[in-house]
């Protein structure tokens, strides 16, 4: 499932960086959800098991395919990850850091989940130090 953010009302009133993603109801925990953002960047949106929320790019860097919404939900020592269903490149969904290449690292975005919206703030974008 693609959903497509639209700048809409903000969350709260002073954070007018959050972008709406797709319906609360609509994010199962281990499933992902790519969303088109403004201005045409694609971020993979997740919710664990353990209900904590994560944005990182879809595209995946070892591929160019944007697939990572599909990738598989997972866990290293505590760490949540996503592997890419294409070369199975493990990602931090902390970090964006891979786990199987340190020099690569995809870029995260602060998640928020209002009850009824989940929401991306897209000027808050990470990407780590030391990555292409």
């Amino acid at each position: 499932m693609t959903v497509h953010a639209t700048e809409a009302a903000p969350a709260r009133a002073t954070d007018t960086a959050w972008t709406p993603a797709c319906p609360s109801a609509r994010l199962r925990p281990d499933d992902g959800v790519a969303v088109l953002l403004p201005g045409g960047r694609q971020a993979a949106l997740f919710r664990t098991r353990t209900g904590e929320l994560f944005a990182v790019d879809n595209i995946d860097p070892f591929t160019g395919a944007a697939v990572l919404a599909r990738g598989i939900v997972g866990d290293r020592a505590g760490e949540p990850t996503i592997a890419s269903p294409l070369l199975k490149n493990v990602f931090s969904l902390r970090t964006g850091r891979s786990l199987d290449d340190p020099a690569i690292a995809l870029d995260t975005w602060p998640v928020h989940d209002d009850g009824t919206t989940v929401r991306i703030d897209t000027r808050a974008r990470t990407r780590m130090e030391g990555a292409p």
